[in-house]
């Protein structure tokens, strides 16, 4: 039950952080270009918001438009209580497998498509398809550079995972680099950073992910704002705890746990600061450019498995 509760207690801290993560990225960025920017509390305002008031549906709405919020919240949430956050083997270590986590992120982006496409609409179409065919160059880079790891591992699970990177002499190995690389490419594309996307614009030429939820209101859209900001979250917590995993806690007690919330803590505001930086000095890319940048990420997991392969097993 002790296990249980701490399993019940890192998801929770995941998922209720998330909006504050949200709102951190909005200040640090504002900060960097001479603003006041919002405050850190102002994304839970927008969420209590959206969730007082009455959601406004279209005629042609059927009830795949009113239920994909809540499936894509759930597996959202489902997600994160499956992903080691600040203690590597849990009651849900056993089903915390990578393939699992990418079935369930897979899972709401079909149902956010399908919502999308429900009304018919141009921008519904137009976010759907850009979405699904990003998908398909971003899963695959994405399973294959935790392969890269999971090699290392001999299991593809991500509590084994991320023990073997903190308990294992791996040393400086070039296929982790190049794991690392592109776990942070496809990362920043999930979760509609630039230069992939843009989530503080609207521009119809650009839209992938607010093109889908434009008709979208009330509850229906803090659900599906929530989910991202916890998919945020998620990506933010896989890259540190499976490439950087020192300060997680091996044993359930309570000094270990507070010792590994104050370091995934501040991995995590080191990893805000750097993608603030990134997001400040650099552009959105044109959308015909993301299929060459997700092949990239691919082309990176490709290499650092032959690097595994060649450097690191047959020498």
């Amino acid at each position: 039950m002790k296990l249980w509760a701490y399993n019940i207690l890192q998801a929770a801290l995941l998922i209720g952080l998330s909006p504050l993560a949200a709102a951190v990225l909005r200040k640090l960025k504002a900060l960097l270009q001479n603003r006041r920017g919002p405050g850190p509390l102002q994304t839970y305002r927008d969420l209590v918001k959206l969730f007082n008031k009455e959601p406004v549906l279209p005629d042609r709405a059927s009830w795949i438009f009113r239920l994909a919020p809540y499936v894509v919240f759930a597996v959202t949430a489902l997600s994160a209580a499956i992903v080691p956050v600040i203690l590597v083997h849990t009651p849900l270590s056993a089903v915390a497998d990578v393939i699992t986590l990418v079935g369930l992120l897979a899972m709401a982006r079909f149902f956010t498509a399908l919502a999308a496409m429900d009304l018919g609409t141009a921008f519904g179409g137009m976010g759907a398809s850009r979405e699904m065919t990003f998908a398909a160059l971003a899963e695959p880079a994405m399973l294959m550079s935790v392969f890269i790891l999971s090699l290392a591992a001999q299991s593809t699970n991500l509590s084994t995972v991320t023990d073997t990177m903190l308990n294992a002499d791996l040393g400086l190995r070039p296929s982790l680099a190049f794991a690392l690389t592109a776990m942070a490419l496809v990362a920043i594309a999930e979760t509609g950073r630039i230069p992939v996307d843009n989530p503080a614009t609207h521009l119809e030429l650009t839209m992938v992910h607010e093109a889908m939820v434009l008709e979208y209101s009330g509850r229906y859209l803090a659900l599906i704002e929530w989910a991202n900001q916890i998919k945020l979250m998620l990506f933010a917590t896989l890259l540190i705890n499976l490439f950087v995993p020192w300060g997680i806690a091996m044993e359930a007690t309570a000094v270990n746990m507070a010792f590994a919330a104050s370091a995934w803590l501040l991995k995590l505001l080191a990893l805000f600061v750097a993608l603030t930086l990134m997001e400040t000095w650099m552009a959105k890319m044109r959308i015909f450019r993301v299929p060459e940048y997700l092949g990239l990420a691919f082309l990176l997991a490709i290499l650092g498995m032959l690097t595994h392969f060649i450097l690191e097993v047959v020498i």
